[in-house]
């Protein structure tokens, strides 16, 4: 008995949920897409390679749909930012020409080795899934995602952003500093041959 009305309200409250009307709202149209586009998504993921050839199109959109903080920080080279959040039929239009255009997407989980700038998020919300979703819903068709997990320290991937900037920057100190250790020991060595200390 119990569980036959632990049921019933379960289902009540189902039905409840279907009856608040929100035109701007469609979870049915959500459902289809998804399970229409599921096969289509699968065999427009990229490998490494082929991203990288799609990429000297130059008719194609890679498009950074992560946080303008984020993009900042570290984003493909060439990409234009749209966070997912300011996604609209306006705010697409003005960074896709048409809804043929080849747009290639990348995610946070696409990307390892660079947390501040690539956060990983669980699995099953990855933001490539509700990119590719959303702009199928806005009537884009001809979607590209990145499919492996590439380390930005050896991709062949091309990064621009301010943690590629200040990474050249520390490399340079780094190796400035090498070769002024690297020196300084030498001299300091070569001077005790000589009798002389350097301190």
């Amino acid at each position: 008995m119990k569980t036959l009305l632990a049921f019933l309200l379960m289902v009540s409250s189902v039905m409840a949920a279907d009856q608040i009307p929100n035109r701007l709202i469609d979870y049915a149209g959500f459902k289809k897409i998804v399970l229409d586009s599921a096969f289509e998504q699968e065999t427009h993921r990229l490998t490494e390679r082929q991203f990288i050839e799609a990429m000297l199109d130059k008719n194609v959109v890679v498009l950074d749909a992560r946080s303008a903080s984020k993009y900042a920080l570290r984003h493909v080279k060439g990409a234009v930012n749209l966070p997912f959040t300011d996604f609209t039929a306006d705010t697409l239009a003005q960074v896709i020409p048409s809804k043929t255009t080849k747009i290639l997407i990348y995610c946070n989980n696409n990307f390892e080795s660079s947390p501040a700038a690539f956060p990983a998020k669980a699995a099953a919300a990855s933001l490539n899934l509700s990119t590719y979703t959303s702009l199928r819903a806005y009537g884009y068709k001809n979607i590209f995602e990145l499919g492996p997990l590439l380390n930005v320290d050896k991709t062949s991937i091309p990064f621009e952003g301010s943690e590629e900037g200040l990474k050249s920057k520390e490399l340079n100190r780094y190796i400035g500093r090498k070769m002024f250790d690297a020196q300084g020991a030498f001299s300091h060595r070569s001077s005790k041959k000589s009798g002389l200390i350097w301190s």
